[in-house]
């Protein structure tokens, strides 16, 4: 089952990475992969309720691979972690076959609410670098997060989401008329409201320039 489970992320490696050269050199040199391998020794040991030594197993991989992954969270075969730096994979993460994520990926919850409080990645969803999905809502499959985006709520499957916090642009390569609202920046629009009040409070203000003005000026012709 180990090795099976190995072949199928290198096989990911392979099909992601177009550096990629041998299963050796997968095997031997790539972060992503070494986590993984780290990963399921310390879930084996945190079934067992060996939970000090699961930890410290995570630590230590993190410690060799910059990648830190809880040995709790639910990883299947296939998934690629490419170059991983910074990767934090949290609790009650899952994680399914021919995920891609980038370096800098948090899956993460966003307080210290109890249960399921990080997200579910379903089947060949993209992460790409720096993004953050926070929160325990599903990533349908195929979905592509932007880099740097900040995602707090369920993404549909063939989506794309981007910005922060991250919002839907696409659905299987398409924009949709019931997504359009969501492109609105509220920003934008209290900056033009502001803008209109003060254009307005601008010409009030000349009105009452020009008819204290005319009052002085009758004042002076009468003296």
């Amino acid at each position: 089952m180990f090795f099976k489970k190995l072949r199928k992320d290198i096989a990911a490696a392979k099909r992601n990475d177009p550096a990629a050269r041998s299963s050796l050199e997968i095997w031997l040199t790539y972060s992503g992969v070494r986590a993984l391998i780290w990963h399921r020794r310390a879930a084996v040991l945190y079934r067992m309720h060996l939970k000090l030594l699961a930890r410290m197993a995570s630590q230590w991989a993190k410690f060799r691979t910059g990648i830190e992954i809880h040995p709790a969270a639910k990883i299947a075969a296939g998934v690629f972690i490419d170059h991983g730096a910074g990767v934090v994979i949290g609790e009650t993460a899952e994680v399914e076959e021919g995920v891609v994520i980038y370096q800098g990926v948090t899956l993460g919850g966003t307080g210290k609410e109890r249960g399921k409080r990080h997200p579910t990645v379903k089947r060949n969803a993209v992460i790409a670098c720096g993004a953050k999905v926070l929160g325990g809502f599903t990533v349908g499959e195929g979905a592509r997060i932007g880099a740097g985006a900040v995602v707090l709520k369920e993404v549909p499957p063939y989506a794309t989401v981007v910005g922060v916090p991250g919002r839907v642009v696409r659905i299987r390569g398409e924009r949709t008329q019931d997504l359009l609202p969501e492109r609105e920046d509220p920003l934008l629009k209290e900056v033009c409201a502001l803008r209109e009040r003060v254009f307005a409070l601008e010409e009030q203000l000349n009105d009452l320039c020009a008819r204290t003005d005319g009052r002085t000026g009758g004042e002076s012709e009468d003296l």
